[in-house]
């Protein structure tokens, strides 16, 4: 196994232990959840250029990527969604906000679950689909949404004004999120239209 592989293994790895100290409960356990999400979403942009620059790019890779880089951000999501305090960042700003925090994450989740049944039809007719631009760009600011909704977790407490702006603009950065999976999940199906023609 490679280092991007191994790299990309650790993200996986690294999962079960964001979630438990997302839910062990202690001033500063969002902060340290970010850190870990953090550091596995980063594997996540190093493990593709050390793969590219060096030209270590695997079917293992292909294969382990996509998987770990959507188990990381659809548990980061459903987490903070299922928390059980009272910090809880989709319903900090009162319940309507739960709701549209559920509609949006499972609008996530049904865009992922789609490209990746896509990608999987292509490949048993042999063809292989290429990773969009704007997929990245949605990938890449999800990340950063995450990032800010955890901080916002711990801030509400050590930091209540602080906290509150920062819960707002995670809300904003949500919805562009949500905004952005839409289009390039429309975007996907639009340009690999072929892959449901029949034969």
């Amino acid at each position: 196994m490679n280092l991007p592989n191994k790299l990309t293994l650790l993200r996986i790895i690294m999962i079960p232990f964001f979630v438990a100290a997302f839910y062990v409960n202690f001033t500063g356990h969002y902060i340290l959840s970010l850190c870990i999400f953090a550091v596995a979403a980063f594997t996540d942009f190093l493990d593709g250029y050390i793969a590219r620059k060096y030209n270590m790019v695997t079917d293992l890779g292909k294969f382990m990527d996509p998987i770990a880089d959507k188990v990381l951000v659809l548990s980061a999501l459903v987490v903070m969604l299922a928390d059980p305090y009272s910090t809880n960042v989709f319903s900090y700003l009162g319940y309507p906000f739960l709701i549209v925090g559920g509609v949006g994450v499972a609008i996530i989740v049904a865009r992922e679950m789609t490209v990746s049944s896509l990608r999987m039809m292509a490949a048993k007719k042999g063809i292989v689909l290429a990773a969009e631009k704007i997929g990245k760009v949605k990938t890449f600011f999800t990340d950063v949404t995450i990032i800010i909704l955890l901080f916002a977790g711990d801030m509400t407490v050590l930091a209540p004004r602080f906290g509150n702006v920062l819960i707002w603009i995670g809300q904003i950065c949500f919805l562009i999120s949500v905004l952005l999976t839409i289009i390039s999940g429309v975007s996907y199906l639009v340009k690999n239209a072929e892959v449901f023609a029949e034969k």
